[in-house]
């Protein structure tokens, strides 16, 4: 029998947008960027969550903590993102890093980073104004959260 991953033991009925630590291993933190309310059937689009997933990697990874960025990607079930993190960064640092990739994309105007074909294995599914509205409307979460609020409901 396989073991339940620490993902699928938290409670996803009772889980709201916010960051989470998902877990710790070792020097690595793990961040649950859950952007929507498991389950209710509001999702990010899959266009959106692309275009997040390249302009907020592209971001961190070009900001004052890039060398403890280890990875930044969409969660299958399109309720979020997961970060990976050295654990070099102080959880007000990570709120506030991220606050500012979600300013940023919520502001972006131009072309998507590695959205072209020869950078992208499905290059042609991105949606830009999606991915603005749903970074703006996340950042409103993002900015009244604090370290205490990294704990998962029980």
């Amino acid at each position: 029998m396989m073991k339940q991953i620490a993902s699928f033991s938290i409670n996803h009925d009772i889980l709201v947008p916010g960051l989470y630590v998902s877990r710790v291993d070792g020097d690595c933190v793990t961040y649950d960027i859950r952007m929507k309310c498991p389950n209710e059937g509001d999702y990010v689009s899959q266009g959106a969550l692309h275009t997040l997933e390249h302009l907020i990697a592209t971001y961190l990874r070009s900001s004052d903590i890039q060398n403890s960025v280890i990875y930044f990607g969409p969660m299958g079930c399109r309720t979020g993102c997961y970060l990976v993190m050295r654990d070099d960064v102080s959880k007000e640092e990570v709120i506030r890093h991220l606050c500012d990739a979600f300013r940023f994309t919520a502001d972006f105007e131009g072309e998507i980073p590695g959205a072209k074909r020869r950078e992208c294995g499905n290059y042609l599914e991105h949606d830009l104004p999606d991915a603005k509205r749903e970074a703006a409307e996340f950042v409103k979460v993002l900015s009244a959260w604090n370290p205490q609020d990294m704990t998962y409901p029980e």
